[in-house]
């Protein structure tokens, strides 16, 4: 199968796209239960826009968004080893991070983490961009 991630030599990197997801997921898990959890219990937590909520969502956010980015490269390795990645389909994946990373704001804070605009807006940028690029 030509372009194929199980072609000789392609096993290396389907270990580290396996193990850049089981990261992700030991990340995000993990943290929510030994970390965030013990964290939001305490009573000093600064309280931003009239409560410890905006922070609590912003921590939790940026806690998530980490196994995001973590996926983000398995794809992009995935793709790469197979020698099936153009440019156009960088831009998608990086495209869909940064939409998925704006949801995330607005989710755990409720839109008042004002991130996801520039995540919205380099999504549509970056997926303006793929329509333009010449696959290779």
């Amino acid at each position: 199968m030509a372009g194929s991630m199980f072609e000789s030599g392609s096993t290396p990197a389907l270990l580290a796209v396996v193990l850049l997801v089981a990261m992700g997921i030991a990340h995000s898990y993990l943290g929510e239960r030994y970390i965030l959890i013990r964290l939001f219990k305490r009573d000093d937590l600064p309280k931003l826009f009239g409560g410890a909520a905006f922070t609590t969502g912003t921590l939790r956010f940026a806690w998530h968004l980490t196994t995001i980015a973590w996926w983000g490269l398995a794809c992009l390795a995935y793709l790469a080893a197979g020698q099936t990645l153009d440019a156009a389909q960088t831009l998608r994946i990086i495209a869909v991070l940064a939409l998925v990373s704006g949801i995330f704001p607005i989710v755990f804070t409720r839109g008042r983490h004002l991130s996801w605009i520039i995540f919205f807006a380099v999504a549509a940028l970056l997926f303006a961009s793929s329509a333009g690029a010449v696959p290779q």
